[in-house]
């Protein structure tokens, strides 16, 4: 899953691709180097974000959309709201990637039925603007887990098939470095809810805390290894900004899981 912001203030590449052109011509690049889906958003999720309108967001979103479903990539939207959600749907968007797994706007969900589209649902303690403040678990993992299996159930309660859901355990959402690691650690306790697991730690700051690389563009080695990691606890979606490195990692690592 290549990323594709058009944001001004994501935390990694924050106004690259603000422009809608730029944004178009930066997914054709990812799916060039391999990408299988293409990520768009128009509200960035890091720490201390402040929310966007939903008049801003369309305008950001909408016109990506269309372009790159238009020449035929596979994309989601990653929103958080019911009228963005549907103007991408009906741009060309199949899957809606909720960072709030239905807790936002809950007819989000009976939309995504309705529809019959694919969703991730992710775990985030409280909000992008404060989540990072003071996050505490007894257990991050089992605590991830039951969140994951709540939402999963509400999820199949509104009318969305289990098969067309996939999980996000939120990586750098409301999590220390420890926490960030315990849950790569054990990500097959997740893996074993039985919906495909998608892992997005792409550039995240524990990647530079743990490699001493302050500047999020010089993480894709760490990112490829991580997703390494991820790939061998289960995880078989991997939500990247640096798509040609992860694929090869990936690819490496598949290999040996061949008969």
């Amino acid at each position: 899953m290549g990323i594709v912001n058009v944001t001004p203030d994501s935390f990694s590449d924050g106004g690259e691709h603000a422009d809608p052109a730029a944004a178009i011509a930066h997914g054709r690049a990812l799916l060039a180097e391999g990408a299988d889906l293409l990520d768009v958003g128009g509200e960035s999720t890091r720490p201390g974000a402040e929310p966007v309108g939903e008049q801003e967001e369309l305008r950001r979103v909408v016109p990506v959309v269309e372009g790159l479903a238009g020449g035929g990539a596979r994309v989601s939207i990653d929103t958080v709201k019911l009228r963005v959600a549907g103007a991408a749907v009906a741009a060309g968007a199949s899957l809606v990637n909720d960072v709030t797994a239905f807790r936002a706007e809950p007819a989000l969900a009976g939309f995504v039925a309705e529809r019959g589209l694919d969703c991730c649902l992710m775990h985030m303690a409280g909000e992008p603007r404060t989540m990072q403040a003071d996050p505490r678990y007894d257990d991050v993992v089992s605590e991830v887990k039951a969140f994951l299996e709540a939402r999963l159930a509400f999820a199949v309660a509104a009318g969305i098939p289990e098969a067309r859901i996939w999980l996000d355990p939120g990586i750098g959402f409301g999590k220390t470095l420890a926490h960030n690691l315990e849950l790569l650690r054990r990500l097959d306790e997740l893996v074993a809810l039985g919906r495909p697991v998608l892992f997005g730690a792409s550039r995240k700051a524990f990647l530079g805390t743990v490699t001493g690389r302050s500047a999020p563009a010089e993480r894709a080695v760490a990112t490829a290894a991580a997703n390494v990691l991820a790939y061998e606890r289960g995880a078989r979606i991997f939500r990247v900004h640096d798509v040609a490195p992860t694929r090869d990692a990936l690819a490496v690592v598949a290999a040996t899981f061949a008969r």
